[in-house]
């Protein structure tokens, strides 16, 4: 692997509902506290991006989470702030960069932005929007906000919301706002990214990573044919580290079932058996469950085959509990993060 951008290290969270230590659910507000004190801790122990994913139920009560992170900015100095991820397709891309220019502005630019058409589809009817407006919505919004990044007066016409005319958008940002591409597995999808000039984020939630690999090439060739300079490219991967393999699996794997069982099966996704879900966790599988030392060398190995530079731990589960949250991110600062740079040092 060749290396083109410096090594990035990430903790994103979708704002699971919380428990306490008798495994009773937290109210959302409290749930919500608790994702600022993560962010707080995720700067203490030296990772470098905290992101909060978008979404509107009951399990993951964070709609807002821009207002979160800006809360993070006002107790951080270093860490930057992001989402992971944003829903454009609901939502309207001027608006979505106000939002995030102007958390760029109050953190002393330490903003950035992952945008996606949303696995999660909850917030379609919530705002709105038709679900066989699917493709339509995305594309017309991530080209839309790809020309506002731009900077400048915006001229744009579309079907799914009204057209700018020389339409200044403010706030002006100093220096750019970083802005990814989430991508589940569209070839499609992966050309939009760098035709577009965004970053890209292979999301992957399942399966063995490795089969990712042809979106980075074809990222890399479609930026070389279109004349355009090299662009990082990140892995996002769901997980938990504990002390040992065992006591992850232990804290895990009754969650993970108890979502899966919530989630699956509206999305056509299986509950998997235990000993399917331990092939998910194992050398070969996309989630990242274990001690240090077993999620760094999984976390190495998926960068090197994947041609990236960035990688994103979904941390959290619903029904955890604050300190085995804690625990994980302080694993993550501490042990996981150096033993994949010394990994990787070569």
């Amino acid at each position: 692997m060749t290396i083109r951008f410096p090594l990035e290290f990430s903790l994103d969270t979708f704002g699971d509902r919380m428990a306490d230590d008798q495994g009773l659910p937290l109210s959302h507000a409290q749930s919500i506290r608790d994702v600022v004190e993560q962010g707080v801790l995720a700067e203490q122990v030296n990772v470098d991006v905290f992101g909060i994913g978008e979404h509107h139920t009951d399990d993951f009560p964070m709609p807002a989470g821009d207002l979160v992170l800006a809360t993070i900015a006002g107790r951080t100095e270093r860490i930057r702030l992001g989402s992971a991820v944003t829903v454009l397709s609901s939502d309207d891309p001027v608006r979505v960069f106000q939002r995030f220019s102007t958390l760029h502005a109050v953190s002393n630019g330490r903003a950035e932005v992952i945008l996606g058409r949303g696995s999660s589809i909850e917030s379609f009817p919530l705002f709105g929007y038709n679900l066989a407006d699917y493709d339509t919505l995305f594309d017309e919004k991530a080209h839309l906000f790809a020309q506002i990044l731009y900077g400048g007066p915006v001229t744009w016409r579309g079907t799914t919301r009204p057209a700018l005319t020389d339409q200044d958008i403010v706030p002006h940002t100093e220096v750019p706002l970083p802005t990814w591409i989430g991508v589940g597995g569209s070839p499609q999808s992966v050309i939009r990214a760098a035709s577009l000039g965004y970053n890209l984020m292979l999301a992957i939630i399942g399966g063995h990573p490795a089969r990712f690999a042809p979106f980075s090439i074809l990222y890399r060739e479609t930026l070389t044919r279109l004349g355009r300079d090299q662009l990082p490219i990140g892995v996002h991967g769901p997980g938990h580290i504990a002390a040992t393999d065992e006591l992850a699996f232990e804290q895990f794997a009754p969650r993970f079932h108890e979502m899966m069982r919530k989630v699956g099966p509206a999305r056509g996704l299986r509950v998997p058996t235990e000993e399917q879900l331990r092939r998910d966790i194992g050398p070969d599988g996309a989630l990242y469950v274990g001690s240090p030392d077993t999620v760094a060398r999984k976390i190495a190995t998926n960068l090197r085959n994947l041609d990236a530079t960035r990688f994103n731990l979904k941390f959290g589960m619903g029904r955890m509990t604050q300190h085995e949250i804690l625990t994980n991110i302080e694993l993550y600062g501490t042990k996981v993060i150096p033993q994949v740079r010394e990994l990787l040092a070569d």
